[in-house]
């Protein structure tokens, strides 16, 4: 089929027959070769009636795209090709529009794609239900949980790589608009002998080989663990790698999915150390040990995975060694203790890696459970997807105690199947108004009694042989079964009355086989009373509630010497079959939706078809039989709308309208027609077709129609063509002459205007020389009279110049002699002044001279041998009065943080200079603090408390340096508004600021006011002013905020106080560096205790009433605003995203 070729209907262009009801004639091979022919052509959908039958292509096929959805999207199931996109559109719509809860149940067994097909359903319903931020959340958790669940509950098998081990059925919760609001996960029969052995060519569960492959190195050290697989008793190495599976990349996606669904780190770390002492579980070896009275006594070999383990789980190893070697039996009021020997202590070994994979496996459930549970209490709307192991039947009889309980939730699920498909029948038959007529098929509730029966059935048995006292064996078990059902129909042993012992040799001694309404199933006998007791000794259920791990207490709630509870466990067969009968209650509330998965072949490869296996799922799937209960009646039925739509064609008096009800023109065209009227029956909505031939017959007569039809549409269009393309013709005749006319005529006028023009041109022409000529001549002789005017004027202006130049000529001598005399005059002048001044300047010379031989003589006989000494003292005294005159002038500011001081001058003034500079330090800084209050002092030493806190822990410590810290940012005691909360607060408040406090909820901010004293703290609402806290600060036990710059703080309570019974406060303020030092200077004084304890870190914990929740803080801030924002991850998480600094 072409991109752009759609279907109108299943019936159109159909590949084989595209609803297998419609099959004629039905028979097995048919059935087969329609199946064939369909999957040949990648058509892997088939329907019978309402159910969906799916084959692995085992290849990508380009069916699934977001183009796919929109085409299914809100159309009817018959209305396109058989898809499994159509079945979960019909039951969404149903759920959303007809209030009716709806389930889809996946069966087919392992490798047929049934994890796939549960997938494909979820992945629609989230692609057409509502959008919205919690509603793509809620999507994206659901969806996310299968990665989860597939690494720890699938495992690569013979026959297929991802095959579930764990029957999972899923409740998706959807509200009144049809958006999904949350979900609940059931899981069915881990297989849990997996954990410590695997056949040939299979390998452990998923998550084992993930995280040796994905993990970091960092993180393999933490879980003392080593990447080489061949370390590890319980993974097999034939099959550790496979083809197509990427482990480590596999693992990425599961630490992802785990974070997406609401995994803490702290709680993934707890699951991947059990998941690690699991694998060192199974390198305990065990050596025997003779004792004095005889009997045997295993020992650990080598104690050193023993003792990593026992760190994993943070257990003693003593008490686990003991574990293994000794068993303590209690009855009543008596306590046995009994030793274990080697066979016994690999079998307890064994035993709890198996129940502490299995209780793991059920937590994380419950965990996804908690994360994805719906919020709301109202009534919601619920679509069920149960994806379950489907019949069994091993081909060389090895089938076990794993395939009997199997099967026998295969055999429930096909009796409600038919119950529910019959009931589905006949209520349609009643709302249409036709006759019901009981159909004849096979019941399955005689194999159901058989296996369920409380009193005679084969589990109940088996129950009652476990718990009897004595020797109990699997061959105790047959003997028994051999008693009391002997006489049954369906069930064969080699000592029964129904077996042809004598001739029949395919059935053993050790085995039994029941007739299955898939088929005869041979089961031995072999492990059923084992895996049926499922037992974990006491000592061990103890042990592991010792252990300091987390989740070991949830795990091994039975270990509690508290509680012991001497009554033995259930059995893995009872526990199973409640699970069942609780499963089938929930069905049968809800409207069935089946898909049928098969394996086409064993290859695990595309194109390939194999008869003999697909028939073997055919039988066991039960699909004849579905196919004859759906056609016992009626083959075929439609509205009479789109009956009438399609087949109008084929009469003349509904073709083309009909103007009638729709009912009536579907009568008229079966009569024109001339079809038996037992063929069909007309009911309210609907017509009834009996017989698949007469639909093929009516499909026949509309593709002769049609043709016929396509014919006369190709002669009514080629006559409507040509007879266009002639008047086309004509019309662009007419067109061309016109337009020729209007050219040549435009051609013939160009002509005429440009001659015009010339003629013109010329002539203007002629007029302008001849005006120019004129014109010039003109010019000339008004330029010859101009030059004549200006050299008259020239030669009268020149006689003037020489006249006046002779004048300037005279004058200048004179001033000229003038100068130079009275230079002269000046010159003699100056050289008497300068004689004079030399006379004088010799004399005052002479004077000096005398005057400094006098003093020379006077003093002469005072400098004797001690005169350079006090010439040194002299200038010493000069040269240090000059550098205290000079310091004075250069001393620095008063401020104590100015560093300057002036340079040395001399080197001898180096230790005055060093001591004066602190001397002054020391005076100006004393100085300073004369100047301070007692208020500014308290100021000052909260300043320097805040750095002793904060500096260099806290990004917004430097921003509040210069802020200064006012306390009462609110003038309490001045502003009216609060003086009702004044009067209430009777001591004097230090501190009062608004706050606003974050709802745990939505992670919204509400406003407070906060307001410190010297022994409380309290919050007032804003508005009202009324008292919402009053916590003393004795009851406060530590803050904790972040290191970012944001203003988000915890003021945590100590446990078991009045103060503490509705939790810590999570509080965001603007001033959070004045708060956390007013409250760390008055909480220790108030407690009596040295100081009151501040965390500084980007996650911490906060309770809120009884949960705890994990405040996590990131950088990169919110879209619309640069403060940071607080936002609901989880119940279990904040997010506050910070601008980056």
């Amino acid at each position: 089929m072409s991109k752009m070729e759609v279907k109108t209907s299943l019936l159109d262009n159909m590949i084989g027959v595209g609803d297998s009801v419609l099959l004629e004639p039905l028979t097995e091979d048919s059935f087969l070769e329609n199946l064939r022919k369909r999957f040949d052509h990648n058509e892997i959908y088939t329907y019978i009636g309402s159910v969906v039958i799916s084959l692995n292509p085992y290849k990508h096929l380009p069916i699934y795209t977001a183009e796919k959805v929109e085409e299914y999207r809100n159309r009817n199931f018959y209305e396109l090709s058989p898809h499994i996109y159509a079945l979960a559109d019909e039951a969404y719509r149903s759920l959303r529009d007809q209030d009716k809860d709806q389930c889809i149940l996946i069966t087919g067994e392992s490798g047929a794609g049934k994890t796939e097909a549960s997938k494909l359903v979820m992945s629609y319903v989230a692609a057409v239900c509502g959008k919205g931020q919690e509603v793509n959340k809620v999507k994206e958790q659901l969806l996310q949980s299968n990665p989860v669940l597939e690494a720890f509950g699938n495992a690569k098998t013979v026959r297929n790589d991802n095959s579930s081990r764990f029957g999972k059925y899923m409740d998706i919760e959807f509200d009144f608009k049809g958006d999904p609001i949350g979900g609940v996960i059931s899981n069915y029969l881990l297989e849990k002998s997996r954990v410590v052995k695997q056949p040939r060519g299979e390998r452990n569960f998923h998550v084992f080989y993930q995280l040796l492959s994905g993990a970091s190195e960092d993180t393999l050290k933490k879980l003392k663990l080593d990447r080489d697989f061949s370390q590890y008793n319980y993974l097999s190495l034939d099959s550790a790698t496979v083809n197509g599976l990427d482990d480590a990349a596999n693992f990425r996606t599961v630490r992802n999915a785990m974070q997406i669904v609401g995994f803490m780190e702290d709680e993934v770390q707890s699951v991947l150390e059990l998941v690690a002492a699991v694998l060192k579980l199974g390198n305990i070896e065990f050596k025997p040990e003779s004792r004095v009275n005889g009997f045997d006594e295993s020992r650990v070999k080598d104690k050193n995975d023993l003792k990593e383990m026992c760190e994993l789980l943070g257990i003693e190893q003593s008490v686990l060694e003991r574990a293994f070697s000794y068993r303590t039996v209690e009855a009543k009021m008596e306590k046995v203790s009994t030793t274990l020997n080697v066979a016994q202590a690999y079998y307890a070994r064994d035993a709890l890696a198996k129940n502490l994979y299995s209780r793991l496996f059920s937590w994380l459930v419950n965990r996804i459970n908690e994360s994805i549970k719906a919020q709301t209490k109202h009534r919601k709307k619920v679509m069920g997807v149960l994806d379950i192991y489907g019949f069994e039947i091993f081909e060389d009889g090895d089938n076990s105690f794993e395939q009997f309980i199997i099967n026998y939730c295969n055999e429930k699920l096909q009796q409600i199947f038919i119950e529910l498909t019959l009931r589905e029948e006949q209520e349609e038959y009643i709302r249409e108004g036709i006759e019901w007529t009981n159909i004849e098929y096979f019941n399955n509730a005689i194999i159901c009694d058989l296996i369920e029966n409380n009193q005679n059935g084969i589990l109940a048995m088996l129950d009652e042989e476990c718990l009897r006292p004595g020797t109990v064996t699997d061959e105790t078990f047959l003997d028994k079964l051999n008693t009391i059902c002997a006489e049954h129909q369906h069930f064969e042993s080699r000592q029964s009355k129904n077996s042809k012992f004598l001739t029949d040799h395919s059935l053993p001694h050790n085995c039994f086989r029941i007739q299955h309404y898939a088929g005869k199933v041979l089961y031995r006998v072999e492990g059923f009373v084992d895996k049926n007791n499922d037992l974990l000794y006491r000592d061990l259920s103890q042990a592991m509630y010792k252990a300091n791990h987390s989740l070991m207490k949830q795990l091994f709630p039975e270990g509690n010497p508290a509680k012991i509870n001497l009554k033995r466990p259930p059995t893995a067969g009872f526990q199973f079959r409640v699970s069942v009968s609780t499963l089938m209650k929930n069905l049968q509330t809800k409207n069935p939706n089946y898909i049928r998965c098969i394996k086409p072949n064993d290859k695990k490869a595309p194109h390939i078809f194999t008869d003999t296996l697909v028939c073997h799922q055919v039988h066991y799937l039960g699909l004849m039989e579905n196919v004859r209960v759906r056609r016992a009646g009626y083959a075929f039925r439609q509205p009479y709308e789109p009956c009438l739509e399609r087949y109008k064609m084929l009469c003349k008096q509904t073709w083309p309208h009909w103007r009638g009800p729709a009912r009536e023109g579907v009568e008229v065209l079966l009569t024109d027609l001339q079809v038996a009227q037992e063929e069909y029956s007309y009911g309210r909505s609907k017509i009834f077709i009996r017989n698949p031939r007469t639909l093929f017959f009516l499909e026949e007569k509309r593709r002769q129609c049609l043709q016929d039809l396509a014919t006369l549409i190709q002669k009514i269009y080629r006559g409507w063509k040509s007879r266009t393309h002639f008047l086309l013709l004509k019309k662009s005749q007419v067109v061309v002459a016109a337009w020729y006319r209007r050219y040549a005529q435009q051609r013939k006028y160009q002509k005429i205007k440009s001659s015009t023009v010339v003629i013109q041109s010329f002539i203007r022409g002629w007029k302008a020389r001849k005006i120019l000529r004129e014109l010039k001549y003109q010019k000339r002789c008004e330029e010859a009279v101009t030059t004549i005017a200006a050299y008259w004027h020239g030669t009268q202006a020149r006689t003037e110049l020489r006249r006046l130049k002779e004048e300037a000529r005279n004058k200048h001598a004179v001033t000229v002699i003038w100068a130079a005399w009275l230079g002269t005059k000046a010159r003699r002048e100056l050289k008497r002044l300068k004689e004079v001044a030399r006379r004088k300047h010799a004399v005052a010379v002479i004077w000096a001279y005398w005057l400094g031989l006098k003093v020379r003589r006077e003093y002469r006989k005072f400098f004797r041998a001690n005169a350079g000494r006090k010439i040194y003292d002299f200038t010493i005294q000069r040269l240090m009065q000059k550098y205290f005159l000079g310091l004075k002038n250069t001393v620095p500011s008063m401020s104590p943080i100015d560093k300057t001081w002036s340079n040395r001058p001399y080197q001898f003034l180096d230790g005055a200079h060093t001591e004066l500079r602190r001397m002054f330090h020391l005076w100006r800084c004393k100085k300073y603090r004369s100047q301070f209050t007692e208020e500014k002092k308290a100021i000052y030493e909260e300043k320097l408390e805040a750095s002793e806190i904060f500096k260099d822990k806290k990004a917004l410590y430097p921003s509040s340096v210069s802020q200064s810290f006012k306390g009462d940012y609110l003038e309490i005691n001045k502003n009216p508004k609060y003086q009702k909360l004044n009067s209430v607060v009777e001591e004097k408040i230090l501190l009062a600021d608004f706050v606003n406090k974050i709802n745990r909820a939505n992670g919204k901010g509400a406003p407070r006011i906060f307001l410190l004293t010297k022994n409380n703290f309290v919050l007032a609402d804003q508005k009202t002013g009324q008292i919402k806290a009053c916590v003393p600060l004795p009851d406060l036990s530590s803050v904790s905020v972040s290191t970012q710059v944001d203003g988000f703080f915890a003021l945590k309570l100590k446990e078991g106080t009045a103060s503490a019974a509705k939790g810590d406060f999570l509080l965001s303020s603007d001033h959070l560096i004045e708060i956390i030092t007013k409250l760390h200077r008055t909480g220790a004084p108030a407690a009596n205790r040295d100081q009151l304890n501040i965390d500084i870190s980007d996650e911490f914990l906060v309770q809120f009433k009884q949960d705890k929740v994990c405040v996590k803080f990131i950088q990169g801030g919110p879209k619309n605003g640069s403060s940071a924002a607080c936002k609901r991850k989880n119940n279990r998480l904040l997010e506050v995203c910070v601008p980056s600094p």
